[in-house]
């Protein structure tokens, strides 16, 4: 099944075209909720001023050369391991999520796109799709059961959904129902295949539709304000914050009672 394209065999029944089609349809949805979401909440506009007001309190003048580095250091060690959550179970849980999303969708435009056929299809690309929604899973279930801060610090059921969650459910329900959908098409299950595909349908059209509603565009804005975090770090301006205090950090002999988990 994961050496499969399950993409080809649905072209028996759907046009390329079709598939095509919709994969243009939720890029566009994506651009346009981010752009709505921007224009709701001014993300861009505060960005820019802040960083206007950074430069004029900044200590050190960077050269190009170094602010490239710090610009490739925090897209490589911050956002590509997700480092400000530290080592622990949530970041692993992230990277698992994070990269095994990216896996996902780069292997459905690769085989939707390049290689809609069965035979044209070299076999890494159902592997990195396959792979790609099992590594979503892990990560994401393993958040969503056992890490969330509602859930693992505050105590809360693990069925309570509030809006900020959509963005993880729709994730989870796609990559989960295509998984459902390959096997039980592989192996020929008519009628709980078609059902199946629907529902991966659906759950895309929820990921990608419900940008405004979600956290999905915040895939874009925390990389844009790690880079701006390191830049401010490394110029002197701080984000217009203070120095730290040069006093020895006292937490009180509470915070030795229990592992820190109230994030």
């Amino acid at each position: 099944m994961i050496t499969t394209n399950p993409f080809s065999i649905l072209t028996e029944t759907v046009p390329v075209i079709a598939l095509q089609s919709f994969v243009i349809l939720m890029i566009a949805l994506v651009i346009l909720g981010t752009v709505l979401d921007m224009i709701h909440k001014k993300n861009v506009k505060y960005f820019f001023q802040n960083a206007k007001k950074a430069k004029e309190s900044a200590t050190i003048e960077l050269g190009s050369g170094e602010r490239m580095t710090i610009i490739a250091k925090t897209i490589v060690h911050d956002i590509g391991t997700t480092s400000e959550l530290g080592l622990g179970k949530r970041r692993v849980a992230h990277v698992l999520g994070m990269y095994g999303t990216i896996l996902f969708w780069i292997g459905s435009g690769a085989m939707i796109f390049f290689y809609p056929s069965e035979n044209s299809t070299p076999i890494a690309w159902p592997l990195i799709w396959h792979i790609g929604a099992i590594m979503t899973c892990l990560g994401g279930y393993w958040f969503w059961f056992f890490l969330r801060v509602d859930v693992a610090a505050e105590a809360n059921s693990v069925f309570r959904i509030i809006q900020a969650d959509l963005f993880v459910l729709a994730l989870l329900a796609s990559s989960s129902f295509g998984l459902a959908w390959s096997y039980l098409q592989f192996n020929n299950f008519k009628g709980w295949d078609t059902l199946f595909l629907v529902l991966f349908a659906v759950s895309n059209i929820v990921l990608f539709g419900g940008v405004y509603w979600s956290k999905f565009a915040h895939m874009f804005y925390k990389p844009g304000a790690a880079i701006q975090k390191n830049l401010a770090e490394a110029d002197g301006s701080r984000d217009n914050l203070p120095p730290p205090a040069e006093a020895p950090e006292k937490f009180g002999l509470g915070i030795k009672r229990e592992e820190p988990k109230h994030y």
